[in-house]
């Protein structure tokens, strides 16, 4: 039986340690290493190779995976960067085992991301991730006009970006506050668009993602359900076609 060969990229990623574009950078930066030798872009693991990441040996096993749903706070920054940012995500949820975060939520917003060890979900979810539905709950400084709601969905454009915002499902709430559903992730994005309107955030908080809401407290994590996870991977499934 012939030995088994993945890409070094795949294989970092399947053994939970980051994403794919993470492991790249990596690899280009000379911090892995196979069987002792520093490898080219591209390189695969053949079965029985021995890979490293600054001198660290990375097993690609079949453990059982995570998912967990967190309810972020203000204040509290989504990289794995732990040297650089004091306030940053992984430091403060303090799980047991090495996850990282699926995209990002401002260090000013609250509420659902999205973290696991599998880096290949990872790659699934920000690949697809401009077709795929995010909410957030909005409150403004000044009362929202019927105006604002109509402008806000149709397209905002951001010129310090060079786009235009795709059309979304806004939602008046109440006088301040508005929710607004999104298929696009453009850098502050939400409050970018308000401010071309002259409104000032006051809160965001991300209310879903995809199939998955919140329900948990601020602070606070969750593990993803049998019945979320099932429909998660179907609908990064079905997307793949229009990648």
């Amino acid at each position: 039986m012939e030995p088994t060969s993945t890409r070094l990229n795949k294989y970092l990623s399947e053994a939970g340690y980051c994403s794919r574009r993470a492991a790249d950078k990596l690899i280009d930066e000379g911090r892995v290493t196979i069987n002792g030798v520093v490898p080219k872009m591209g390189t695969k693991v053949t079965t029985g190779d021995e890979v490293k990441v600054d001198g660290k040996t990375i097993l690609n096993d079949t453990k059982k995976r995570t998912y967990i749903a967190f309810n972020k706070p203000v204040g509290i920054v989504c990289t794995t960067d732990t040297a650089v940012e004091k306030d940053n995500i992984i430091d403060y949820i303090n799980y047991p085992s090495r996850i990282f975060p699926i995209g990002r939520l401002d260090k000013d917003s609250e509420g659902l991301i999205l973290l696991t060890d599998d880096g290949d979900i990872v790659n699934k979810i920000l690949r697809a991730s401009n077709n795929h539905e995010k909410e957030y709950i909005v409150s403004v400084d000044k009362p929202i006009s019927q105006t604002f709601i109509q402008r806000m969905a149709g397209g905002i454009p951001l010129e310090e970006l060079g786009k235009t915002t795709k059309s979304c499902k806004v939602e008046k709430l109440s006088t301040f506050e508005f929710k607004i559903i999104l298929t696009q992730g453009l850098n502050r994005q939400i409050r970018r668009m308000c401010e071309y309107l002259n409104y000032e955030v006051q809160s965001l908080k991300r209310s879903r993602i995809m199939n998955i809401n919140l329900k948990c407290e601020v602070g606070s994590y969750r593990d993803l359900t049998e019945e979320e996870l099932i429909t998660l991977n179907k609908t990064l499934k079905d997307s793949k076609k229009a990648i």
